[in-house]
């Protein structure tokens, strides 16, 4: 693909995204544009936030695997947020009252449950990174088991405040964490952009990467503890969203046919944050709320996840 078709595609995403959130920020505010600003301007900076951190995150992952159906999901970050979340209700009655109290909990045990599965794991054979995958499974599994029989234990009151917590939510941001989260983001992305060339030699594959003088053990070990701190903020900040990634990743790949990571991390953020703001959109004015963006993201995502499958399958027979 020629440079300047790669320009045109960016250039024409990133007039739809801007005219996607003009809509969003304008779309029947009556005049109050004030106050509908302040509530749509929170939702839409979470917006940003969790598209960037999921999209780079995930193609940094696919391309660490290279298997474009892994997400950073399968090492168990989402069910290891859910067990945290349920054992806080279950021992304390609800959430500390401090925000971000909660939102140090979740990140710190995110972050220093994968510093210390990749410490053991990843040492210098060939494998390690594959039975780190298998492993990720198996926890999260675990995780969800753990979960699950603390929630039969607990009262149905806080069994019913518990679900709130347990799926993505744009609404309920709280403010005073996006000025912490900001600057994380900022450095989060600026690593991710200083690593993309190397992260385009491991599309050669990894014995490639060792031979043009890449330390491969190194590297990976740094790019997994990244999208583990990448994933620990989003899923910290709005919940989980499984399929968020890998929609927009394997959109990326389809319309952006490069190995280039300067492009394909571009367009995936805006890809992400054009999905999100159109699904709030559709949720808010078409659906009128009797859904969440979260249930629309991972019931599509389910579906194209299903579609790639069997499109990959045919393509094999043939």
């Amino acid at each position: 693909m020629s440079q300047k078709s790669l320009y045109i595609r960016v250039i024409c995403l990133v007039i739809i995204v801007l005219i996607s959130i003009a809509l969003f920020m304008t779309y029947q505010t009556y005049g109050n544009w004030q106050f509908a600003s302040s509530i749509r301007g929170k939702k839409l900076l979470a917006f940003i936030i969790v598209g960037l951190l999921t999209s780079l995150s995930t193609i940094s992952f696919q391309t660490i695997t290279q298997n474009h159906f892994l997400t950073p999901s399968i090492l168990g970050f989402d069910s290891l947020y859910v067990l945290v979340q349920t054992i806080l209700f279950f021992y304390f009655g609800q959430s500390p009252s401090h925000p971000l109290l909660m939102f140090g909990v979740n990140v710190g045990l995110m972050v220093i449950f994968s510093v210390t599965l990749f410490g053991f794991l990843l040492k210098k054979e060939t494998q390690d990174l594959f039975l780190l995958l298998m492993i990720g499974m198996v926890l999260g599994t675990f995780f969800k088991s753990v979960s699950t029989f603390f929630q039969v234990l607990m009262d149905p009151n806080e069994y019913d405040k518990l679900q709130g917590k347990l799926f993505a939510s744009f609404s309920n941001v709280d403010v005073s964490l996006l000025y912490i989260v900001i600057p994380i983001v900022i450095g989060i992305v600026l690593l991710f952009w200083l690593v993309a060339p190397i992260l385009d030699v491991f599309h050669l594959g990894t014995c490639q990467a060792i031979n043009l003088g890449v330390n491969v053990q190194t590297f990976r070990w740094f790019i997994l503890v990244l999208i583990s701190l990448s994933v620990a903020v989003s899923t910290a900040l709005i919940g989980p969203i499984t399929f968020l990634g890998f929609i927009v990743a394997n959109m990326t790949y389809q319309w952006l046919p490069v190995y280039k990571h300067y492009w394909l991390f571009t367009l995936a953020a805006l890809l992400s944050i054009l999905m999100l703001v159109l699904g709030q959109f559709l949720v808010e004015h078409v659906f009128h709320m009797n859904t969440t963006l979260s249930v629309v993201i991972e019931f599509s995502g389910g579906v194209y996840f299903i579609w790639k499958l069997l499109s990959e399958r045919g393509k094999t027979r043939q």
